[in-house]
């Protein structure tokens, strides 16, 4: 009984980056979500009724909700706010987004047959092997054992700030969390911490794939009109974790904030740091795509050698028969095809010269750098007045 190779038409992959896992499994069950991650505005509302609202309960409680007897109450925590209702609800709603738009991604693969007919078992598998890895029950309790250990450390010792504030006090060089910082020490945090982780998880994942996938012996077009031999879909791909580059912005907007408006420090000693994370975060998007640069290298010298050899022997004909002479009595270049053919082969040439070495363009690149600095523009205003803010971006940007 012989087997056959699974046909590029007759499969049709049906890969979700977000659609599986423990917690997944666990709000289907709850009515949180629906199959296809449906009833979001029941998820935002449930984690956010979790992690934000017992603070403000407990802060009033515990007369730290205005200014009074600490430095930073809790109305005045721009930083948990933006945390906890800002980027945490952008981080859950992103999954809608990544979801609709990764799956055509894997598909494109087979419906642009940029996966030849012989690799289709290895794509495949390769896509069994992703969603094995985002269903790991071991790795997200991983993400939860390491959100309960090493993240309350982080938290305390690169976030909390140092002065009196409505979830600590600082004693003898040590933080006394009140009773709203215990719940947003051992909750609140470690919600957010284990969204965003699993966040990079799902990056793993997808990046993984990505390699197993260039490994391929992939069938690339270097005249293709996308000057990325058929793969700048991928660079397209890579707007779905706007939301997500969003989120960190935000997030690192609202530190900033309470350090400058609560600790004392300037912003521009931050201009650095604010430099690095947007180019830390394009690089963590983009530079994982670079792994399909040896195949659109060789794709792209492969077709200079193929077009440059036609081009060669039809500007050999071409000059034989209109510069030498050799044309038939009669024939006349005015209106003949050669010369447009003449011109659409120069124009496949230079198709092939021009196609770049990463399947993303500077059009890619200045998109997500401003998903992750549109939320940091708020920070000028604690250094310049609205109006001299407005001005400096539009002479920036014109």
């Amino acid at each position: 009984m012989s087997h056959t190779a699974p046909s590029i038409t007759d499969e049709s992959p049906d890969f979700s980056l977000v659609l599986g896992g423990p917690i997944f499994q666990l709000f289907r069950r709850s009515h949180l979500s629906g199959d296809a991650l449906e009833l979001l505005h029941r998820r935002i509302v449930a984690i956010v009724l979790v992690a934000w609202l017992p603070l403000l309960l407990l802060s009033i409680l515990g007369g730290h909700l205005l200014a009074g007897t600490v430095r930073l109450p809790f109305l005045h925590d721009i930083e948990a706010h933006v945390r906890l209702l800002v980027a945490l609800p952008v981080l859950i709603a992103a999954e809608l987004i990544v979801h609709s738009r990764i799956r055509p991604v894997v598909k494109a693969f087979l419906a642009r047959r940029i996966v030849r007919q012989q690799d289709v078992p290895r794509f495949l598998a390769a896509i069994d092997s992703a969603t094995r890895l985002r269903n790991s029950v071991p790795v997200e309790l991983g993400l939860v054992i390491l959100v309960f250990t090493v993240g309350p450390w982080l938290w305390r010792s690169q976030i909390a700030l140092g002065a009196s504030t409505w979830y600590a006090i600082p004693q003898a060089g040590h933080m006394h969390l009140t009773t709203a910082g215990y719940w947003y020490e051992i909750v609140s945090i470690p919600i957010f911490q284990f969204v965003l982780l699993r966040w990079y998880l799902r990056f793993f994942i997808w990046f993984r794939f990505l390699w197993q996938v260039s490994k391929l012996d992939l069938h690339l077009i270097p005249t293709h009109p996308d000057r990325a031999g058929g793969l700048a879909f991928l660079g397209k791909s890579s707007y779905a974790f706007s939301p997500i580059l969003f989120a960190q912005g935000a997030l690192l907007a609202g530190v900033i904030a309470s350090r400058v408006l609560y600790g004392g420090e300037s912003l521009l000693s931050f201009k650095l740091e604010i430099v690095g994370f947007i180019g830390l975060f394009l690089v963590l998007i983009l530079a994982p795509l670079t792994m399909f640069t040896p195949q659109m290298a060789r794709a792209k010298r492969k077709g200079l050698a193929e077009y440059g050899l036609l081009a060669n022997r039809y500007v050999d004909g071409f000059e034989q028969k209109w510069v030498v002479g050799n044309a038939a009595e009669g024939d006349e270049l005015l209106g003949t095809g050669d010369i447009q053919s003449l011109a659409d082969l120069g124009n496949s040439y230079a198709a092939v010269r021009d196609m770049r070495g990463v399947p993303f363009g500077l059009e890619d690149i200045g998109r997500l750098a401003a998903a992750t600095a549109v939320p940091l523009l708020p920070l000028g205003l604690t250094v310049f007045s609205l109006e001299e803010l407005v001005m400096r971006i539009v002479k920036i940007i014109f």
